[in-house]
């Protein structure tokens, strides 16, 4: 059926103008019953985060979402907007998306009462009914609310008529949902006027008070540790939420190895195929699980999954970078290549002190505990009798990032339990996935002290 282009034929269509909280509701209220997926991207809220998003918008309730950076705040703000209908009727050229049959503007209700059922309507989409904006203490309430436009004025209009207005972004996201990321950074005095737009649905512009009854789903984002270091959120404004929901990182490492694989950036068209091995994955988890619990590290500040996916995303370009210098088709990538974590994570966590030198070395014992941890998953050190007993024998074997796979795989074939792991791993028969294998088993032997690791120039030497 072709779309309504009037008032008139969008009446005669019988279609119903529903409140943007309504409009939620009933597209949610469809989707459960359906059994499609709510919040496609969303890893690991399944059972905390989501059902109170659900409860919220099914009550019509304003959301604060409260937690540490890296927790997917705007991801999940973003999502909302695919519960919005896929096109709503508006009256044309409208600034603020006015509805067809109750105008807010006085523009718009003037023109409505000149054409009547004539008005001519648009088809908003849903992408253009988002509105979002990162408090800084520099906003002010012409950004978000409006100011006079001297334009207008110029033209010869009157300061108090409400046609010379220039409106600001929340008006402009009437019928729509507007999103404050980092709300406690918000001066006070701009929070009142937001709280004014939304509870008297009204605001003073240059002394004047205009009436805007705007139709908006609220939604923001703060940080705890912005209530005591940078700014708070005024009382009235934080009672006017309806709802206040936690966020939190994955609490599983498999949820964090979900939302890694999801977010990394690919590698292509370099002629070398990449493969991640899952214990590689693991260890790449492990480490950011140990920095969230680490006392060295700020806790307040959080540890972003920003940290796993550089992290991940580090160790897979070293493991192509070998695979480009040394000609080899295949790149899997090593415990060697964690020695580069530095350069991902350092910039991505707060220490809690600030000695000199000292933050790589955190990094490098984080990196230390979380190659032992997952060694400690797969293998017990009594299953390399054989090899630790060759060790004590004299034999030494030289690893490192640069060093070819091939060679490091042929230690395979003189010690069996290396080849039984790899079998276990189930890693494949490719050199680069075999060499990782040593490597992985030489270190986790080390650092369960059965070993030595003495580090030389171009790599590491593995001594009895």
């Amino acid at each position: 059926m072709a779309q309504a282009r009037t008032i008139g034929e969008l009446r005669q269509s019988e279609y119903r103008v529903l409140s943007v909280k309504d409009e939620l509701r009933k597209n949610l209220v469809a989707r459960i019953r359906s059994g499609d997926e709510l919040f496609p991207g969303i890893i690991g809220y399944e059972e905390t985060v989501l059902p109170q998003i659900e409860n919220a918008i099914l009550s019509g309730q304003d959301v604060i979402l409260l937690g540490e950076r890296g927790q997917a705040k705007t991801r999940l703000i973003r999502a909302l907007v695919g519960l919005l209908d896929p096109e709503v009727p508006t009256i044309e050229g409208c600034e603020i998306n006015d509805s067809p049959y109750q105008p807010t503007c006085s523009p718009c209700a003037a023109r409505v009462a000149a054409e009547g059922d004539a008005t001519p309507i648009a088809w908003l989409p849903r992408e253009r009914r988002y509105g979002e904006k990162l408090a800084t203490p520099d906003i002010t309430v012409a950004d978000l609310i409006g100011e006079v436009d001297p334009i207008k004025v110029a033209e010869g209009r009157y300061l108090s008529d409400e046609f010379t207005i220039h409106y600001g972004l929340i008006p402009r996201t009437n019928r729509g949902i507007f999103c404050i990321n980092e709300l406690p950074d918000l001066s006070e005095r701009i929070q009142v006027g937001m709280f004014n737009i939304m509870e008297e649905r009204d605001v003073q512009i240059k002394g004047y008070k205009i009436q805007l009854p705007l139709d908006l789903f609220l939604i923001a984002s703060a940080n705890p540790e912005d209530y005591t270091n940078r700014g708070r959120i005024i009382t009235p404004l934080k009672d006017r939420f309806g709802a206040q929901i936690r966020t939190h990182y994955p609490k599983t490492l498999e949820h964090e190895i979900e939302i890694m694989d999801a977010e990394r950036a690919e590698i292509t068209d370099v002629g070398v195929t990449l493969t991640v091995p899952q214990y590689m994955k693991e260890a790449v988890a492990e480490f950011t699980s140990l920095a969230r619990k680490s006392a060295d590290i700020n806790q307040r500040s959080g540890v972003s999954v920003r940290v796993s996916i550089g992290n991940y995303e580090t160790i897979s370009s070293n493991a192509v970078r070998r695979a480009l210098r040394l000609g080899e088709k295949q790149a899997v990538p090593r415990v060697s290549d964690m020695a580069y974590f530095p350069t991902s994570a350092a910039g991505k966590v707060e220490m809690e002190s600030v000695e000199e030198g000292r933050e790589p070395r955190i990094i490098e014992e984080l990196t230390r505990r979380a190659v032992l941890n997952t060694f400690n998953a797969y293998f017990s050190v009594n299953e390399f009798d054989g090899v630790i007993r060759r060790f004590d024998e004299g034999l030494s074997v030289e690893t490192g990032d640069m060093i070819a796979s091939r060679k490091m795989a042929g230690w395979l074939k003189d010690l069996p339990d290396l080849k039984a792991a790899a079998s276990r791993l189930n890693v494949g028969t490719s050199h680069a996935a075999q060499a990782a294998v040593v490597e992985f088993v030489l270190d986790g032997l080390h650092l369960s002290r059965k070993i030595n690791k003495d580090r030389h120039e171009g790599g590491y030497r593995y001594r009895g």
